[in-house]
């Protein structure tokens, strides 16, 4: 495989072929540049392009483990200004490949695996070997993870070698698969393009850029390429939420209606527990409908009296870290600040608005001190030591702002995540929690400046499990916050279901907590020593098998299991569905040291931890 990247600029002509309009791949700006040093391998170290004019492109690689991270960085050191309609993070040449692994993600039903061959997407190169043939795709916009993830898994059935690739990118990313004049593919990805995403840049000599970095890896098999990935992942985790604590957030019980006598309750449910957090979400601000509130960021004191203070004080007094939801970047018409245009994310010189939603311009030094002292400065002098930091719609295409829509988006986006930085910067030891309609920032560089995600807003839908398995492909389940909601009115086998769901990452608790029985919460406490018992496998294993064959998110049939493994310790997690016939884990040369559930009927399930027995034949 030949390792390379590649540029367009404006004037040079357009690719031939038939591609014009769907690639920018195979321009004429490429033929400016020679190789100057470096290896056009999967070798780590600098590959060097150069043209005569004193443009230089850099391709940066760097092993992680069996993982490697790509970036090309641009020099203009010629004596004119350049305009770019195309800067990739990589391009990878000669794979031979005859399947196409993708994840596809919409609201509440992320991560479904899509499985195509090469001919399936009409790949094939032509009779006469000419002619452009590619797969585009990739997500518009500042929501990363919607239609797809920037992953992309390419299969050689004959000699069972997978080649995966992810982009490390918040705001519009693509990725190419092209077909030339035989049999191989290429591959390229980075920031959309002119084409896809709106997206220029403008370079005066002496200015350079930098693309964001991509992954790289190879394997035997899935499992193996989405774990390389995921393992060359590495977030900032708060040192104290190194130990997979158990969250309590309240949203499912209150539906946005927090206050100070209803969060008193659940702390008397909760103490004693083992609960590490509990979580304020929407509505402790503003009027009554929490989403026509956002921006202001004034307590209500009809809920809170004094303040969020009192509350954080009375959850630590109870055992408990303290957490507050935000939804930072956006502003909701009740907002006072909702139309003043100078400090908002504009688009043809408009405030930019969906739905009704606006958005801070976070490059905005006033909007960074605003959010300074309405989100950092709240959390700081309250007490609060986690935050839940959501972000509920997309900018679309882009902004004004800069030389084209998506510089501009990309430049935001940026702006916004230094702002991440900024929280933990100024309160050390935070545990942040990245949240976006639940699952779509589940990328790589928004998942490094978070301990934990939350992994969809499907909160008490049967599709739980597959939902939460599908996030093994591409995010650390350590990081993987996932919702057990439990209602006075489940049966021991549903609390079984719901609670087993959470052991394919963090378990979080939500819903009827004072209206369970004892009974109830026997089961549950249950379930808590449990995912206890398993936290190790969870947090430090590889997963080995994901059995789901469903096509359905709403009518599921059949059951799933799943297993991952760790030092010799074996988690197996099985979840029945409808019309379904009981096919556990293979238990052959294993010693159980512990189980969880029934598993004995249709809409339940089990869990098991096994040990693996020495000298077994």
């Amino acid at each position: 495989m030949k390792l390379f990247t590649e540029m367009k600029i404006t004037g040079d002509a357009y690719p031939g072929g038939f591609g014009t309009g769907l690639t920018m791949h195979g321009s004429t700006t490429m033929e400016r540049f020679s190789l100057r040093s470096g290896s056009e391998d999967l070798s780590e170290g600098i590959t060097e392009y150069e043209s005569s004019d004193g443009l230089k492109l850099i391709l940066s690689k760097t092993s992680d483990g069996s993982v490697l991270r790509v970036k090309t960085t641009v020099i203009n050191n010629s004596e004119a200004t350049i305009d770019m309609e195309l800067l990739t993070s990589f391009a990878a040449e000669g794979i031979k490949a005859d399947k196409v692994h993708r994840l596809q993600s919409f609201w509440s039903a992320e991560g479904k695996l899509r499985t195509e061959t090469v001919d399936d997407l009409h790949l094939e190169p032509s009779w006469a070997h000419f002619g452009t043939r590619i797969e585009k795709f990739g997500n518009t916009g500042s929501m990363p993870v919607r239609k797809y993830f920037p992953f992309l898994a390419l299969e050689d059935s004959e000699t069972g070698t997978f080649t995966a690739f992810e982009l490390c990118l918040a705001s519009t990313w693509q990725m190419e698969i092209i077909s030339g004049t035989d049999d191989l593919l290429t591959v390229t990805g980075g920031i959309g393009d002119r084409d896809f995403g709106h997206w220029m840049k403008t370079l005066a000599p002496g200015e350079s850029f930098e693309t964001p970095e991509a992954l790289i890896t190879t394997g035997s098999s899935l499992y193996k390429v989405c774990d390389s990935l995921i393992k060359a992942q590495h977030p900032l985790i708060s040192p104290v939420d190194e130990d997979m604590g158990i969250i309590f957030n309240e949203y499912c019980a209150t539906w946005g209606d927090p206050s100070f006598d209803k969060m008193a309750a659940f702390c008397e449910k909760l103490e004693g527990k083992g609960i590490k957090y509990f979580v304020i979400d929407s509505g402790w601000y503003g009027a009554d409908k929490w989403w026509e509130s956002i921006g202001d960021w004034e307590v209500n004191e009809d809920k809170f009296p004094g303040g969020m203070k009192p509350v954080a004080d009375l959850i630590r007094s109870k055992g408990m870290i303290p957490g507050l939801w935000f939804e930072m970047e956006a502003l909701a018409p009740s907002c006072r600040h909702y139309n003043e245009k100078e400090h908002l994310l504009c688009k043809d010189g408009v405030p930019l608005t969906v739905g009704t939603r606006r958005f801070w311009d976070m490059e905005d030094p006033w909007v960074t001190e605003y959010l300074g002292e309405r989100v950092i400065e709240r959390l700081r002098s309250s007490g609060f030591g986690y935050v839940k930091l959501d972000y509920n719609d997309t900018v679309g295409i882009g902004c004004d702002g800069c030389e084209s829509l998506g510089e501009a988006l990309r430049r935001k986006v940026a702006a916004t995540q230094r702002f991440f930085k900024k929280i933990r910067e100024e309160i050390p030891g935070i545990v942040i929690e990245n949240c976006s309609s639940g699952g779509h920032r589940l990328e790589p560089s928004m998942m490094a400046l978070c301990s934990q995600a939350s992994f969809s807003d499907a909160h008490e839908t049967p599709s739980i499990p597959l939902i939460a398995a599908n996030m093994h492909r591409v995010i650390r389940p350590d990081q993987c916050q996932i919702w057990a909601v439990l209602r006075a009115s489940d049966t021991r086998k549903r609390i079984e279901y719901s609670l087993i769901a959470t052991l394919f990452g963090r378990m979080c608790l939500s819903g009827d907590i004072c209206g369970l029985t004892d009974e109830q919460w026997n089961v549950v406490d249950e379930g808590m020593a449990f995912y206890r018992k398993c936290a190790d496998v969870i947090k430090y294993g590889t997963t080995v098998l994901i059995d789901q064959p469903q096509t359905k998110f709403n009518q599921l049939k059949g059951q799933q299991l799943l297993v991952r493994e760790y030092n010799g310790t074996r988690l197996a997690i099985l979840h029945r569905f409808e019309d379904s016939v009981f096919i556990g884990p293979d238990l052959t040369g294993c010693e159980i040291l512990a189980e969880f559930g029934s598993g004995d009927s249709d809409l339940s399930a089990k869990a098991w931890l096994l040990k693996q027995k020495d000298n077994v034949s």
